[in-house]
């Protein structure tokens, strides 16, 4: 509960996310859709998993004992990639990669933080290929960094236009990634000349094999409106220089329970991907670029009555208060507009070193009810694992739907019976 609360605390200070009603399935597009409709009680399932190995320990080697671990990948042989260590604008700069074998034997690791080639200045986004290639998105760098199977750093392909690379997932064809804002990325930060805002959330399949990354829109999915030419319940002012720098920084945070993009890469190189509140998820093909299927249950969200906006405010400020009050918040927002300034200046956008935004403190923006699902997941064989929402809101640890491509329901895991993948 703490995690997911504290990822929306800095809509306090730098600003806050508009919201509007979820889009109409009808509206995505003029061609045919199957739909297919999934029963709405659940069949309860057990989990029937066979521990192979498992990997860290409280005490022992360094290579043993993880801190924060952001991602675990596979690549085809097995071999298991834990990218551990802390990456943001915030916090010491210590990530590294570690790789184990098939039965979860130590093999390497690789990475250290710096400005020079293979090292990691500013990475957000991490994916390993089939063949073992390691991609990271470095946002200091502005590029893809490719590691090969040895975990020897190979070259850039840098990334151009105004979005940093983040959210990636592997390409199973193999040579490309998947990059989009997906579930965790809360903060949308875009650098380059002022114009209309997004109105989408893309998720583009960007080719490896240059050395400039040229994306490729695969997928699209729907974004609630966040700015407005006239005023949109619960926006907040923001006042002092980074109104004047928006040309060069926009910041986009989201409202309170805001839909999620969820995204899953099927073994095949489709896409499925959930952007509203409703239980639906949206099948693109290899390839299309369109929505062919959408999957549903009659699942409802919850709305976000003013019982629901009490309670979370006040399991927020008890987190607050866990760790350390708002005097420890503000500590780590400086920190993360102390990286935002070296970032700008260093990249030659601008004077960074300027940057020092203040907004208006108000309640935070809610969007107006709680989506029915918090991840997505597909698994080797193709099926699909849905995390739907837990017993408080903002929680993951809800039942656990297994559905299928071509729309079969498998069945549900109930809350706690296993981790979602």
């Amino acid at each position: 509960m703490a995690a997911g609360l504290i990822h929306r605390l800095p809509s306090l200070i730098l600003a806050a996310a508009l919201f509007g009603a979820p889009m109409s399935l009808s509206a995505r597009g003029p061609q045919a859709q199957e739909v297919l409709e999934l029963p709405g009680r659940d069949r309860l399932i057990e989990p029937a998993f066979e521990e192979v190995y498992s990997v860290g320990v409280l005490d022992g080697e360094p290579w043993e004992m993880f801190g924060k671990v952001n991602q675990v990948a596979f690549d085809a042989s097995g071999s298991l990639y834990v990218f551990e260590g802390t990456a943001g604008l915030a916090g010491p700069r210590d990530l590294r990669v570690l790789v184990f074998d098939a039965t979860g034997g130590f093999i390497r690791e690789f990475g250290s933080w710096g400005g020079g080639p293979g090292e990691f200045r500013q990475p957000v986004g991490f994916a390993v290929l089939r063949d073992g290639t390691t991609v990271v998105g470095d946002a200091g760098h502005r590029a893809y960094q490719l590691f090969d199977a040895s975990g020897v750093f190979q070259r850039h392909v840098r990334v151009g236009g105004e979005s940093f690379p983040r959210g990636l997932h592997a390409d199973p064809r193999g040579g490309a990634v998947f990059a989009g804002e997906f579930a965790e990325a809360g903060l949308s930060m875009r650098f380059g000349a002022a114009g209309a805002p997004p109105t989408s959330r893309p998720i583009a399949r960007v080719s490896l094999g240059g050395d400039v990354a040229q994306p490729d829109t695969v997928v699209r999915g729907w974004l609630p409106p966040r700015t407005g030419a006239e005023p949109m319940p619960g926006n907040v002012p923001v006042e002092g220089e980074i109104r004047n720098m928006m040309g060069m920084l926009s910041l986009s945070l989201p409202a309170v329970f805001e839909p999620r993009l969820l995204v899953a890469v099927l073994p095949d190189g489709g896409i499925v991907h959930s952007d509203s509140s409703a239980y639906a998820l949206k099948v693109t093909s290899p390839g299309s670029g369109e929505v062919a299927r959408i999957i549903r249950r009659p699942l409802l969200p919850e709305p976000v009555t003013s019982s629901v906006r009490r309670e979370y405010e006040e399991r927020r400020a008890a987190v607050l208060e866990e760790i350390g009050g708002a005097d420890a918040l503000a500590e780590t927002q400086e920190r993360m507009l102390d990286r935002m300034r070296e970032l700008m200046g260093s990249s030659g956008r601008g004077a960074g070193a300027n940057l020092n935004p203040t907004a208006t403190l108000h309640e935070p923006n809610y969007y107006p009810e709680v989506p029915v699902l918090r991840g997505l997941a597909a698994t080797w064989g193709g099926r699909v694992w849905v995390q739907r929402r837990g017993e408080l809101p903002e929680n993951d640890g809800g039942p656990i739907d297994v559905v299928t491509v071509a729309g079969a329901y498998v069945g549900t895991f109930r809350p706690g019976a296993t981790r979602f993948p």
